[in-house]
């Protein structure tokens, strides 16, 4: 397993994209047979190093791991945590993960801006402190917290009202934006939220009127 993970990590040690990519699904994998902790043991030993080499603060990497070796306990097709409930809700496991990994679905985006903006995680950043360090923090969650309410949303169908499917495509979109950490990306995925929201909520008031006057 660990020779395995160690190639499999080493494919992504020139792109730091590549290499959050295969620790992920490496932690998922390791983590669908054995428990959290010895997951996050092995898969920090083997990737840390490699994530610290392309710059990514040492904490953000531990954290990284051990946050999809937690995820890994719903994700299909073992999904330990939705098994162990299936018995209490008398529903099959496997529907139970795969509901469960449909709202979890918006969870699986954090680490990614963790590691990009370490600000997320309290991390010092070279060139910021003082107010502008804490306005910078103030920022970056909010931006996090509307980015996991629009894939929420995409994923589930629902805020106001039911959504179609474009508004379900244009949420993601807007979130889609606000993740990825390259200029203006930002700016536009703000813009696309507060288009998305707005002709939602304009439409579900415009349903409930007609509604009510029938």
């Amino acid at each position: 397993g660990t020779v395995i993970g160690t190639s499999l990590i080493s494919i992504g040690r020139d792109s730091i994209f590549l290499a959050l990519v295969l620790t992920m699904i490496f932690s998922l994998i390791l983590g669908m047979g054995i428990p959290t902790i010895p997951n996050y043991i092995i898969t920090s030993s083997l990737a840390a190093p490699i994530l610290l080499k392309l710059g990514v603060p040492l904490i953000v990497s531990h954290m990284f791991v051990f946050y999809f070796g937690i995820m890994a306990d719903l994700t299909p097709p073992v999904a330990l945590a939705a098994f162990a409930a299936a018995p209490m809700a008398k529903v099959s496991g496997m529907k139970i993960g795969v509901q469960a990994i449909r709202i979890a679905l918006p969870g699986f985006v954090i680490p990614y801006m963790a590691v990009y903006d370490p600000n997320l995680m309290l991390q010092p950043v070279p060139g910021l402190d003082g107010a502008g360090y804490w306005v910078a923090v103030v920022y970056i969650v909010v931006k996090a917290a509307l980015a996991m309410l629009l894939w929420g949303a995409a994923a589930i169908g629902y805020v106001y009202g039911p959504l179609s499917w474009w508004e379900r495509l244009l949420a993601a979109i807007a979130a889609a934006f606000l993740v990825t950490a390259i200029p203006l990306t930002d700016q536009i995925g703000f813009l696309l939220a507060a288009l998305a929201i707005g002709i939602h909520a304009y439409r579900v008031r415009v349903v409930e009127r007609a509604r009510q006057a029938a």
